[in-house]
């Protein structure tokens, strides 16, 4: 099959949150199963500095916006490790810029003109291209137009003529809200404008508008697939997501074993596996050095490695901070986020020195040693799609403790005929969380379980290519479907 990858972001070349690790490591799985696979993003500033070389391609055109014509010329590269083509867009003018969405101050205020522009530059190269695309997988609302575009403007172009689309939400709560005129800058005609169609309470939606034009829709976890549907997590989409449930599936996201594996971890000083656990004590003690922590007597560390918001639960942290730094245990934070939260750590730090490392920036190879390090991963988020954390602990046989929705539903199960592989709670509240991390305290000196708990976790396959056959699947089944009638 020949797919097309349009997304926002991409590691290495930019990045804000999980949608570019997918974006960076899905292709190269589908194109190891033999496909096709090209990935279109926007020239960032970003990209251009991310030290992985950029050539000119050779190949300019003009990208209708409006009234105008604007020029993009065409820069590419390939995701490391591979041989997928990454191709890249240039417009200064939208896209050299400090950050990829947003200053502190708030979004940028022509972020429509911007996703507009990379939408149709997507199907103006596609038509370029000298090849016919079956599939083109847009991800998150930067990309929503692209379905639309797909099934109007486009629809009688040869290269795209016979191609379906699939749009993956990675967050449902980031849609993409702009004033009706916009339809004007797309060159959408304004029978769209319909509460049928691309409408959201006066204002244009393009998350919505790749919904409602996609021929599939999935998200990045059955669990979280099933939540969306109903109103509390549904973000006033979930009527649309309930009419087309039909095609509404969900399909884990993966990691990448060749770099979190705790046997060839290439940051780790030490290395361990399910079968020999020494020098992941080792590591423990190494990380409680490097945080000027104290070993307790049998006390379990907790990790945590995440943006610092409510989302993540962390307001849940807060409520029982005082009951849960006062058991025998400790814990080593690792994210950055809302002040709100940074100043509450570092209050906390001063409050327990002994019981807790704060490290309020990002450092990848303190992220490694976390991971294999502690003895649980902290993970009580309020909704999670996916979640790659959770994955990552599980395969250093560090027991993640976590709330029961989306992605965390799907991978860690307390019990079980194999005594499960972490611990989870269900309920939002500090009370479920300080159970559950008792619970887990109390596992913990179970030395016989723990270690079977242990071998559980480190059993599972997350892997990218388990991901990558369960997308292969969903192509075929689009190709060999007619489109739905719009």
């Amino acid at each position: 099959m020949r797919i097309i990858f349009a997304a926002s972001e991409c590691v290495p070349f930019a990045k804000t949150g999980g949608l570019a690790d997918v974006v960076g490591a899905l292709p190269k799985a589908l194109a190891r199963l033999g496909h096709e696979v090209q990935v279109l993003l926007p020239l960032y500033r970003q990209a251009k500095t991310a030290g992985v070389p950029l050539e000119r391609s050779g190949l300019a055109f003009e990208v209708p916006l409006g009234a105008d014509r604007l020029s993009v010329e065409c820069f590419r590269s390939q995701l490391p490790g591979s041989r997928v083509p990454v191709q890249f867009f240039r417009f200064d003018p939208f896209f050299d810029r400090a950050a990829l969405y947003r200053t502190a101050e708030g979004d940028y205020p022509d972020n429509e003109r911007r996703y507009i522009f990379y939408c149709r530059a997507v199907l103006e190269w596609a038509k370029r291209s000298g090849a016919a695309w079956d599939i083109f997988h847009a991800h998150d609302w930067h990309a929503g137009l692209i379905p639309v575009y797909l099934k109007t403007l486009y629809r009688s172009e040869p290269a795209v003529r016979g191609a379906r689309s699939l749009i993956t939400i990675h967050n449902l709560a980031y849609q993409g809200l702009f004033p009706r005129e916009t339809l004007d800058l797309a060159g959408l005609p304004k029978s769209l404008f319909t509460s049928e169609r691309l409408e959201y309470w006066g204002q244009v939606n393009f998350l919505k508008a790749a919904l409602v034009f996609s021929d599939r829709l999935n998200t990045v976890s059955p669990t979280y697939a099933r939540e969306i549907q109903g109103p509390e997590m549904g973000y006033g989409l979930d009527g649309v997501l309930r009419s087309r449930r039909s095609v509404l599936s969900g399909i884990l996201n993966g990691i990448d074993p060749e770099v979190w594996d705790p046997e060839t971890d290439r940051t780790l000083p030490r290395h361990y596996s399910a079968a020999r656990w020494d020098d992941k004590a080792k590591l423990k003690q190494e990380l409680l050095e490097k945080q000027r922590l104290f070993a307790l007597p049998q006390a379990p560390l907790l990790g945590i490695i995440s943006r610092l918001d409510d989302q993540k639960g962390f307001d849940l942290l807060a409520e029982i901070s005082d009951s849960l730094l006062r058991m025998n245990l400790q814990l080593v934070l690792l994210g950055t986020g809302l002040k709100k939260y940074h100043d509450f750590f570092l209050g906390l730090k001063a409050k327990y020195p002994r019981r807790i490392g704060v490290n309020l920036t990002f450092d990848e190879s303190l992220a490694h040693l976390i991971y294999a390090g502690s003895d649980m991963f902290l993970m009580p988020s309020k909704y999670e799609p996916c979640g790659l954390g959770q994955m990552i602990s599980l395969r250093y046989g560090t027991l993640p403790v976590v709330r029961e929705t989306g992605g965390l539903a799907d991978t860690v199960r307390e019990g079980g005929g194999d005594g499960g592989n972490g611990f989870t709670f269900r309920d939002y509240t500090g009370e479920a969380l300080l159970a559950c991390i008792r619970r887990a305290c109390g596992a913990y000196q179970d030395r016989r379980l723990w270690r079977e708990k242990m071998r559980t976790a480190m059993s599972a396959d997350y892997s990218w290519e388990r991901s990558a056959l369960a997308y292969e699947a969903l192509y075929r089944r689009m190709l060999g479907s007619a489109p739905d009638p719009l």
